[in-house]
């Protein structure tokens, strides 16, 4: 039997893989911070002190999981027009958001978990997707890509929108090709951002 790690070892990743382990494994609903602890190989206290209840360990989870996206979305994007990198970062962001286990494992499984994020709050994702959104409508008043307008007003709007695709996207494409329906908001967002 392999012996625990000691707390001070233990690295919040480690926590977090092995909760995306058990939530692949047996989906988030069923997955318990003593579940999580065995196969982390740490003590449930070391885990409570880090995380006080599943919903937090989640949260940090998709946290970890929807930021390590956008960062190698955004450091995928090479057009030189500020409004070209934000479409293709957010119809690509929703792509790939979509296709994600752990997002599909919420939006499938456990839809609640989602919500408060919908109705309640911004969580640290939205957070970060605004902040990213935010950069390129900076960069794009600059280069005269994207019309001049407020940018936390203009950056929330956009959320908003690119939100909807990724909570409503499977079922929305149950009779509507996806490819398509992306490709629309692409045209969508370019019109309502070109610099008039």
């Amino acid at each position: 039997m392999t012996s625990q790690r000691h707390t001070y070892r233990v690295d919040d990743d480690v926590l977090l893989d092995a909760a995306r382990s058990c939530v692949l494994a047996i989906g988030v609903g069923r997955t318990t911070l003593t579940e999580v602890a065995r196969r982390a190989q740490v003590s449930r206290m070391t885990l409570y002190r880090r995380f006080p209840d599943v919903r937090s360990l989640i949260a940090a989870l998709m946290t970890r999981e929807f930021g390590g996206l956008l960062a190698e979305i955004s450091a995928s994007l090479t057009a030189p027009a500020a409004r070209e990198r934000l479409v293709t970062g957010l119809t690509t962001g929703i792509r790939v958001l979509v296709d994600n286990p752990i997002m599909r494992a919420a939006l499938d499984l456990e839809p609640e978990l989602i919500l408060p994020y919908v109705v309640q709050r911004l969580g640290s994702t939205q957070r970060l997707t605004e902040q990213f959104i935010a950069d390129q409508l900076k960069a794009g008043h600059q280069d005269g890509s994207i019309r001049v307008a407020d940018v936390p007003t203009q950056s929330r709007a956009v959320l908003l929108v690119i939100q909807s695709f990724v909570l409503s996207l499977r079922p929305a494409t149950s009779d509507v090709d996806k490819d398509a329906l992306l490709t629309e908001l692409g045209t969508m967002l370019h019109g309502a951002l070109e610099h008039r």
